[in-house]
C-alpha cells in the first residue's frame, strides 16, 4: 500500500514599495514675443530650473507614470489648455495673459520601487 505525503510549508513575505517622485519645476515669465495668433509658445530654452540654470530640454513624463502641473501667475491651469514636449510648452488662448506673469511647470515622474521577502518558517 502507497502512503501519500503531502507537503506543508508556512511562510510570511513582507513587501516593501517606494514611490520615488522625481519632481521637476521649470520657471518662465512671459515674453510677448513668444505670444502669436492668441497662442504661447514658450521655448524650452526660455525656461529656468530651480537652480536658476538655463534649460535645454523639458524633462517628458512618463506614459501612465507621471504628470504636468501648469501655473501662471499661481493659479493652476486646465491640462487641456496646454501641450508639453521636450522643446516647448504651448498655452492655447493666451489673449489674457499679462506680461511678465510667471509660468511654473512641474513635470512629475515616478520611478517606483519594490522589494519582498519571504521567510520559510516550517
Amino acid at each position: 500500500m502507497a502512503t501519500l505525503f503531502k507537503l506543508a510549508i508556512t511562510a510570511e513575505t513582507v513587501t516593501t514599495v517606494s514611490t520615488n517622485p522625481d519632481v521637476k519645476r521649470f520657471f518662465y515669465t512671459v515674453d510677448p514675443q513668444h505670444i502669436a495668433s492668441e497662442v504661447l509658445t514658450i521655448p524650452a530654452t526660455a525656461f529656468i530650473d530651480d537652480q536658476d540654470n538655463p534649460v535645454t530640454t523639458i524633462t517628458e513624463v512618463t506614459a501612465g507614470n507621471g504628470y504636468y502641473l501648469l501655473f501662471i501667475n499661481g493659479a493652476l491651469q486646465q491640462e487641456t489648455l496646454y501641450t508639453v514636449s521636450t522643446t516647448d510648452v504651448i498655452i492655447q488662448d493666451a489673449t489674457n495673459i499679462p506680461e511678465d506673469a510667471l509660468v511654473t511647470l512641474i513635470v512629475t515622474n515616478f520611478v517606483p520601487n519594490a522589494d519582498s521577502n519571504t521567510t520559510i518558517i516550517t
